[in-house]
């Protein structure tokens, strides 16, 4: 794989460095594509963690792959067609309920490892274990990581995204133009606080002046904790409103008389 995408695999594993310092991988060196032994072939749970991150936000469909138990592969050749099976080194995916991946892995230096991905009540974890003595310690370790942080994690989520109300618009062919938010605004806790004192500060001008363009930024919603600035999120223009022209007054007044 690593010679059809790049040519050769020197190649593909520069690519592969490039790519991890970009994801901050301070920690790593890639010497080959396969991650088997080898002098100066390195990486730490916390690199391990950013990859992982990097897979499962991007590419969610990895899960649909990663928590298959067991499938059957056909294998061909010269020789003609024969079956075998394979079962998922995860074990997690069995013994643990919230378990949704995602890598399992082991060599004579590195031992056992894995990278455990979980999801509970809209919270997605990510525990890696590193030279774990044997595969029933990198599972144990995982799940006591993956429980830590689910009884330590709480997530805020703002469902009032409705609270918008339009922005009047002067020299405009309208007179206001209606607004959305950017994102939907996440937090997440680890310090046990009271989420439900978190308050929101709509920060607009009182009026813009034409024209304006859509998914331009208008103004910013503010999220604070206990008087902390905890997060903002950007508003929108949600539609464009040009500048008014001489013939767009004239047919104001016209079908204000009629």
């Amino acid at each position: 794989m690593a010679e059809l995408i790049a040519g050769s695999e020197s190649e593909f594993v520069a690519r592969m460095n490039e790519r991890a310092k970009k994801l901050g991988m301070n920690d790593t060196t890639f010497v080959n594509c396969c991650g088997l032994d080898v002098d100066g072939h390195m990486t730490s749970a916390h690199d391990v963690a950013l990859m992982s991150r990097e897979l499962i936000t991007k590419y969610p469909q990895i899960h649909d792959y990663c928590t298959v138990w067991m499938d059957t592969i056909t294998h061909t050749t010269k020789r003609g067609s024969s079956e075998f099976g394979l079962t998922n080194t995860n074990k997690l995916i069995r013994q643990y309920e919230y378990a949704t991946g995602l890598k399992t892995g082991s060599t004579g230096l590195a031992k056992f490892c894995v990278s455990a991905t979980a999801k509970k009540n809209d919270i997605e974890l990510i525990a890696v274990i590193m030279a774990s003595p044997d595969p029933k310690a990198r599972f144990a370790d995982a799940v006591s990581l993956l429980n830590y942080g689910f009884s330590k994690c709480q997530v805020y989520s703002d469902t009032k995204t409705n609270d918008l109300t339009p922005l009047t618009v002067k020299m405009g062919t309208s007179d206001s133009v209606p607004l959305k938010y950017e994102t939907n605004f996440r937090y997440v806790d680890t310090a046990g606080n009271d989420l439900s004192s978190i308050k929101k500060e709509i920060k607009l001008p009182k009026q813009v002046t034409a024209p304006v363009k859509a998914n331009e930024v208008a103004g910013k919603a503010v999220y604070t904790l206990n008087g902390t600035k905890i997060g903002s999120v950007s508003i929108l223009y949600e539609t464009s409103v040009p500048k008014a022209k001489f013939s767009d007054y004239f047919f104001k007044v016209l079908g204000a008389y009629l």
